[in-house]
């Protein structure tokens, strides 16, 4: 009976600090992007989920644990969002729409919980290794899922588009929320949508 007892007992510890260590992580994915890299404090992260500065040590070494977990978090949290966009529509439709969706007023609004690429992408050269291998990971995989969509998948031309759209969007992104004219933003948003429209097919007999 005590064996058991005990047992239950690590079990909901552990289920409590998995819980508590997803809260912190989910902060901190929200907060790098609301905030930047070097704008993200430990203390303001803690305070963000719910949990004393005192415990950060029990769920990460370093700070740079946390912004690599972060890093991670908020790629995989996009590429699921785009993911589902795909998924919603045809498959000849599924790129125009995913472009659509990524260089939409509400994604160019939503920074917080938007793509990290177009947030973080020029903190990115100045974060340690670890943040850069678990950012790189998620854009690696942007890529393959944009070169999914293209008739050519599975070629080297489609992985060449894939990279080229990806860049496009992500730049373009960056550039529409840095300005300060809303014309222009829009204007930078739909030159890109009509240069990276994928040319009509021609029905074969």
């Amino acid at each position: 009976m005590i064996r058991v007892m005990r047992k239950n007992d690590a079990q909901s510890r552990s289920s409590t600090k998995e819980a508590s260590h997803e809260r912190i992580v989910g902060a901190a994915a929200r907060a790098i992007r609301r905030s930047g890299y070097n704008g993200t404090g430990v203390a303001d992260i803690m305070k963000e989920a719910g949990l004393t500065h005192g415990a950060f040590y029990a769920h990460f070494e370093s700070r740079e644990a946390m912004l690599a977990e972060a890093a991670d978090r908020a790629g995989a949290e996009s590429n699921s969002l785009a993911a589902s966009v795909i998924a919603a529509v045809p498959a000849d439709q599924a790129l125009q729409a995913l472009m659509q969706v990524y260089l939409s007023k509400e994604h160019l609004e939503s920074i917080e919980t938007g793509c990290p690429i177009s947030a973080l992408g020029s903190e990115m050269p100045r974060q340690s290794p670890e943040v850069r291998l678990a950012a790189t990971r998620r854009i690696k995989e942007m890529i393959d899922l944009v070169a999914r969509q293209l008739p050519d998948w599975g070629q080297p031309s489609a992985h060449e588009r894939a990279l080229v759209t990806v860049a496009t969007m992500v730049g373009t992104l960056i550039l529409a929320r840095a300005v300060n004219d809303p014309t222009l933003s829009d204007a930078l948003c739909n030159a890109s949508l009509k240069s990276l429209a994928l040319p009509a097919t021609t029905p074969t007999d």
